[in-house]
């Protein structure tokens, strides 16, 4: 690690502690040719690999704005988004892989989605999933109806 300040090429680490999501890790070093302190932080690198096979870095932002489109016009606020994308990076870093299919990124999308909001949920999935008919879209509402019909519901108070 290269001082920021002289360019020396070592430096010692005064003190180590983990981010509060548990995603990272910050250094406080010191230069041991001018003194100085600086701070670093440290992240395991993860990887998409496209469809075309190109490499790039996962981010949230591109998780954010994908679902964006998908919540258009529904009440999910960017709170509710972030929440969601770091949701999905901790899916994804659970697979304990450096590297990851897109493909598998919009898998781990999807729970989320459908907790946040069914109709965004219908969205993305009709696109991320091709649907090509109106039958794919009575399928997947099919199949979200039924789940909520075997959801246990809350009990009534005496009052009510």
């Amino acid at each position: 690690m290269f001082c920021p300040f002289c360019r020396h090429p070592d430096s010692r680490v005064v003190d180590s502690r983990t981010s509060d999501d548990g995603t990272s890790i910050r250094r406080r070093r010191q230069c041991p040719n001018c003194g100085r302190r600086f701070s670093t932080t440290e992240t395991a690198s993860l990887n998409v690999v496209k469809r075309n096979g190109v490499l790039e870095s996962f981010s949230r932002e591109k998780i954010i704005s994908g679902v964006r489109k998908a919540c258009q016009g529904r009440p999910v606020t960017d709170g509710d988004l972030a929440l969601l994308a770091q949701k999905v990076e901790e899916a994804v870093r659970a697979s304990g892989t450096s590297q990851i299919e897109a493909n598998d990124i919009g898998l781990a999308i999807l729970p989320p989605l459908r907790e946040l909001d069914e109709v965004a949920y219908l969205r993305f999935a009709s696109v991320y999933q091709a649907f090509d008919s109106l039958d794919d879209f009575e399928a997947s509402i099919s199949q979200l109806r039924s789940e909520h019909a075997s959801r246990p519901r809350p009990a009534r108070s005496v009052d009510e």
